[in-house]
């Protein structure tokens, strides 16, 4: 069972995307230097389809993007969430943060817009970092792209 504990409206962790933040627990990765340890425990309410509808019924045109944060306990669970997401909200755009180095296999990536990879390695720095080890892929036609030099301030 996936759970999640909070959720925001957040204007940059997608560019150029008004984005459901769903912040899961459970956080197997325990990156040091993490900004949300409070994730790492099994903490909050159960995430499932009829909350995804909920919040649908709550953001509606307020948002283009929905992305789950975390996850990473269970990603074939976020898989089918995303898949539920394009199947019945088709006008909205899915994103994963994950704390891991590679997407899993039994993750089918096509059913996600922006997938975002990589543990937080302090001395590497965030995504806003030019020397982060973690990168932001945006789903081109078959393919995914970094994106993650939208981060960088010029």
């Amino acid at each position: 069972m996936m759970k999640y504990v909070n959720t925001g409206v957040v204007f940059q962790e997608i560019p150029d995307e008004v984005t459901l933040s769903i912040n899961i627990s459970n956080c197997p990765c325990h990156c040091p230097g993490c900004h949300s340890r409070y994730l790492w425990q099994d903490i909050g309410e159960e995430l499932t389809t009829d909350v995804i509808d909920s919040f649908v019924r709550d953001y509606s045109t307020d948002i283009t993007c929905i992305c789950f944060m975390g996850g990473d306990a269970d990603p074939a669970y976020v898989n089918y969430l995303a898949k539920y997401i394009h199947q019945h909200y088709p006008q909205y755009k899915v994103a994963w943060y994950s704390g891991r180095i590679r997407i899993p296999s039994s993750v089918c990536r096509n059913d996600f817009d922006y997938i975002k990879v990589g543990p937080y390695i302090a001395h590497l720095g965030a995504l806003k970092s030019p020397t982060t080890n973690q990168r932001l892929y945006k789903r081109v036609g078959e393919s995914f792209e970094s994106i993650t030099s939208r981060f960088w301030a010029c």
